[in-house]
This record gives C-alpha cells, structure tokens and sequence, in this order.
C-alpha cells in the first residue's frame, strides 16, 4: 500500500449519490479488481487517473435513422432492441434496410477539430472513439470486412478524410488528448459470429462453437486482425476500450491475454479495458450511465451520456451544465473518471446544445479545474452537499455542490472543521482569501463577502482551495 492521500483501499458505504444521480441503463460492474503488474502499465494508469474528464463518441450508420447503436438489429424482446422505420414489422427485411444505410452515410460536416477543440475548451483530456460497434460497421480503414465508411458503397469514400477513426485522433491527439479506441468484440456482421445459415436468436453466436470451432477460430482471427489494425496504423493509442462483455471465456474465448499482449508489442503501456471481465485485462472498471454510491477501492470511470441516447437523436434531452459538473466532481471525490458521451449527427457534427453544454462546463473549468485534475479522494470524502478532493503537494479543496443551476452562492457556508485541520489558508477560488468564523456542532463558518456574490458563476459547484500550514 502506497501511503498519504493517493491510494485508498477501503470502500465506504452509504454515500448519497445526491439530486443529480441518473437513474435507469445501469452497467454491472466488476468485481475482484487485478491490478495491473505490467510497470508500464501501471505508469499509464496513474497518468490516466489524472486525466479525470473524457468525451466518448457513439457514431455510426444508425445516426442517420436517429436510433438507437446497433442493438435494433438484435433479436431480443429488450426496451433497447426495439425496432422502428422502416420494415420495422419484419427483422429481416429491417436488417436489410439497416446495413443499407452504408450506400447513403455521407457526413460531409466532419470536422474532428471542431470536436477536439470544443472538448478541451470544456475541460477534458481524453477520447474515446467507436471504430466498430456491435453491428460491425467500421469507422475505420479495415482490410478484414468491406462494412466499412471506406468501401466503395459508401459515399463518404470519396472524402479525403474517410478514414474518420484516424481523423478523430489526429485532431485530438494534436490538442494534447489521449486517445482511446473503442472496439465491440462482438461482430452481428461478421459470418463468424453471426453465420447467415442460421437466423440469430440472441446477441451472442448463433451456431455451436463447440461444434464448428473452425468457424470461432476464423472469428478470433478476424477480431485479431483488426485490433492489429489499429494498434498500427493510428499513431499512438493509449486505451484500447473493449465492449461485449458476453465475448469471455469458457464459451466465447477470443484469449484476450494473448490479444493484449499482442496489442501492447504495438502500444507499449496501452491500457487495456475489457469491460466487465473481472481480471487482468481490466485495468479500469467502467460503470455505465451511473455515479456509483460510494468511493470504489480500484480505478474507475462513469461512462454517461450527455443526452438521454448514446448515439444521435434529432431534439434529444440534454443534461444541465450544472448536472454534468456536479456529476463530474462527485466523481472525482469518489476516485473515479467521468467520460462524457455525444453522438454526431449524420452530417458529422454535434447538436448546438451538445457545444452549449461543452462551453459552459469549460467555463467552471477554467476557474476550478486545479480542485479536479490530478486530485485523489481525501477524507472526509463528502458531506452532506460538500466532497473533497486533494493534490499530491497536500492542498485540499472542499467543493460545495449547488441544490441545482438557479442556486447562489449562499451568504454563509458552514464546512466540515475536520477538513481544516493543518490548513492556514482558506481560499475561494474565483475571488480570494476567507477568514474562518464560528465552530459549531463540527462545522466552521466562512461568512462570503459581498463581492464574491457577483463574481462567480451561479449554479453548478463553488471550490474552497485549503492550503497546508507550511
């Protein structure tokens, strides 16, 4: 065990996930964390846990029927999996008309330095791409599978830029971003995972694998192939972010030892995130459309939506900047990552909300970011409408979570007293110095002067930077 305030190996219980909690679509973590041996590893994991805020795009043929990523095409009686448009009635004739939308994908607005540069005006440092959802349709240059933007049928082919998964990390990596490669192992396209001589029944493999293993083996070559793919041809990757987590051993083993160290001879270091299979090949837990209760005893990161769908939905909900600020700092105070998620349209472009939001989070960044980069959680941890994070040097911040975003700043805060303990400093980011009044009841009061009213953003989360006696 690592000492001081940047290793924490307790969970604790009964933290309220507080108004903002998102509810529904919930993702089963991991249990029995393996921390990484790999020393490489284990650098570019604690690089990452300094990261703290992430975008990840959902982006693919589906946009254009503004429905939900890939799961229409899969034949089970899910609220998720429902079909609608066109031969919705009929699954076969739907998939049809599904995969035919490669002969009309043509996001001719693509502009990844639009994307890159909104993300990092709002604050975050890493991205997480879709080179290949479920359906099998590939953003990517593949040589295995002609399902993909750079095929002949698809008239985004022509572009310069068709190679979009390459693009996107360009222009992020360019801004400093790490990058991370989204990769679903399981394939509906592919005729080794979903073989056309049978109809398929369910999202996993529609034929024995244990009866035809010759067919399997051609699957997890084909899967191998690709994830070399992109392990070589896309510059550096830092995350290689596996999804389809029924692909796991003993039924539907693709060795993903194997495959990691494989793609690790490419990307030394590459963190590795196979998504709920608990073990070596998890280096980070990743639960799903959740801020969980408590602080989790391993890394981890919320993958959320910005919105209220993964992928793009014409007049979709989006989250408040101040919902998506006060998740993200309960978060870190819970020693997670928060990665945001916004799907492109299909003309290759945000929806104006989704850069409203990215602009006001970045506004609250630029004046609090100190209080949630390179942080760990601290203890007390959280109380009541207050979570902690702290610094490598010592420094604490206390961050005071507004009610919602029409809240002020209150007159009066009270603080937890033991989180002042060894602090000579008090310091409202923004405006300056307080001056600690009263103890009470555990609490000290710092009465806000009247300055600080106006000065400040209204609304999302106010950070008190506590400075270590020297």
């Amino acid at each position: 065990m690592r000492g001081s305030l940047f290793v924490v190996l307790a969970v604790l219980t009964g933290i309220a996930q507080g108004a903002d909690a998102p509810v529904g679509n919930e993702h089963a973590m991991s249990k029995g964390y393996v921390p990484p041996k790999d020393p490489a590893v284990q650098k570019k994991l604690e690089w990452w846990q300094d990261l703290k805020f992430g975008l990840l795009m959902h982006w693919g043929t589906y946009s254009q029927w503004g429905i939900v990523e890939s799961w229409s095409i899969c034949p089970e009686d899910e609220g998720w999996c429902q079909r609608k448009g066109p031969s919705a009635t009929n699954y076969f004739a739907y998939v049809t008309a599904y995969e035919g939308l490669q002969r009309s994908f043509n996001p001719v607005a693509f502009n990844p330095e639009k994307w890159a540069a909104a993300a990092k005006s709002a604050g975050m440092r890493y991205v997480v791409f879709t080179t290949k959802h479920h359906d099998g349709f590939c953003m990517f240059d593949t040589a295995q599978t002609d399902y993909r933007i750079t095929a002949p049928d698809c008239p985004f082919h022509t572009n310069s830029r068709a190679n979009v998964a390459k693009e996107v990390f360009a222009a992020f990596r360019k801004e400093g971003f790490g990058i991370g490669a989204y990769f679903s192992k399981p394939d509906w396209h592919s005729p080794y995972y979903w073989w056309p001589y049978f109809p398929p029944k369910d999202r996993n493999p529609n034929y024995s694998l244990s009866r035809y293993p010759d067919r399997w083996r051609q699957f997890k070559e084909f899967t191998w192939k690709q994830i070399e793919e992109l392990m070589t041809g896309y510059g550096t990757v830092d995350i290689l972010w596996l999804d389809g987590g029924q692909v796991r051993p003993p039924e539907q083993d693709i060795d993903m030892n194997g495959l990691a160290a494989m793609a690790r001879t490419h990307q030394p270091g590459l963190l590795v995130v196979d998504r709920t299979v608990s073990g070596e090949n998890e280096n980070y837990c990743t639960p799903e459309n959740e801020v969980p209760g408590q602080l989790l005893p391993y890394p981890w990161e919320t993958c959320m939506t910005m919105a209220t769908s993964w992928s793009y939905v014409p007049h979709d909900n989006y989250k408040s900047p101040g919902t998506i600020v006060r998740h993200l700092c309960r978060i870190v105070a819970r020693g997670g990552c928060l990665l945001l998620n916004i799907g492109p349209s299909p003309e290759g472009d945000f929806d104006p909300e989704a850069y409203d939001r990215l602009q006001k989070v970045g506004e609250w960044m630029k004046l609090n970011s100190e209080a949630i980069y390179e942080t760990r959680p601290v203890k007390p941890y959280e109380q009541g409408d207050w979570v902690f994070t702290a610094r490598r040097d010592g420094t604490v911040y206390a961050i005071l979570l507004a009610k919602d975003d029409q809240a002020t700043l209150p007159r009066q805060v009270a603080m937890p007293a033991d989180i002042l303990a060894g602090r000579s400093k008090v310091q409202l980011l923004g405006f300056g110095e307080l001056q600690a009044g009263a103890t009470e009841d555990a609490k000290t009061t710092f009465t806000i002067p009247d300055g600080a009213q106006g000065k400040l953003p209204a609304g999302y989360a106010w950070v008190f930077k506590l400075e270590k006696n020297p």
